[in-house]
């Protein structure tokens, strides 16, 4: 099945979620569609939107960041949650809003004595021209690859900071969210992964990158090397919903939220 098939159904799937979650509410949800990266942190600031403004609804779905803009053209969605920035052909079409920053982290399981990685062994390892750990300082072990899918934005943003022009080992295991590459990461001694810092858990462990560990005060202070914006976008200018719910999460409150849970703020 190809990319712009896969997003098609995916986004079937949303319009049926969508429908779902729209029933027997006097005003209608505002849609919020895309990166399964923004997505919890979307969900938290819903909830947090929802109690100090009762009466607006905000449903928050994930899909990926191409399903996101894609909704958004579409109309399906008010807001579209991407996580990489926009490429110059996308620019054109939307109105975005930095909602956070967000390091991506390079994760390995918690018994790994790997520690450190520079980028260009992280590339050579998710190329397949680096095989065994015992190459960057491991244990005798072959390495297991874990992967997002083609539609993430979290993929878009590793192949943009990490691997150029090379290209991911067709060996590597594909996931469709960051819980599930932790799921697998955490299993698995010999794999290695990549995921939004602000999940990452004491189940996984972080590699420092070029010496620097992957903190959220690292990314502030713009020592962390693989850092990527978390966005909404908007087809023109946002209408008076989305619009109220953007201003909560760019306030003090929306971003304590974000900061809360390991993000930088996007001011």
């Amino acid at each position: 099945m190809t990319k712009w098939l896969l997003v098609s159904a995916a986004i079937a799937v949303l319009l049926m979620a969508l429908s779902f979650g729209l029933g027997g509410r006097e005003e209608a949800a505002l849609a919020v569609v895309g990166s399964n990266s923004v997505q919890p942190f979307a969900e938290m600031l819903a909830e947090a939107y929802q109690q100090a403004h009762p009466g607006r609804f905000v449903d928050v779905q994930g899909g990926g960041s191409t399903v996101g803009l894609q909704a958004t053209i579409d109309g399906i969605a008010e807001i579209g949650m991407c996580s990489r920035e926009l490429k110059k052909e996308e620019e054109a079409l939307f109105r975005q809003v930095m909602i956070a920053r967000d390091g991506l982290a390079i994760v390995v399981h918690p018994s790994n004595p790997v520690s450190d990685l520079a980028v260009e062994e992280v590339r050579r390892m998710f190329t397949g021209d680096v095989a065994n750990w015992r190459a960057v300082g491991g244990e005798d072990r072959p390495i297991r690859l874990v992967v997002r899918e083609e539609s993430s934005g979290t993929r878009e943003a590793f192949m943009k900071m990490v691997m150029g022009k090379a290209r991911v080992s067709r060996k590597a295991i594909s996931q469709d969210s960051n819980g599930a590459i932790k799921e697998l990461v955490k299993q698995d001694a010999c794999a290695i992964g990549f995921m939004s810092l602000g999940l990452v858990t004491s189940e996984l462990k972080a590699v420092r990158i070029e010496g620097v560990p992957a903190t959220a005060a690292n990314v502030l202070a713009g020592r962390y090397p693989l850092v990527r914006p978390f966005l909404f976008v908007t087809r023109g200018p946002a209408d008076e919903r989305a619009e109220h719910f953007i201003d909560f999460v760019l306030s003090p409150e929306g971003q304590a939220v974000l900061e809360r849970e390991g993000l930088v703020r996007a001011r």
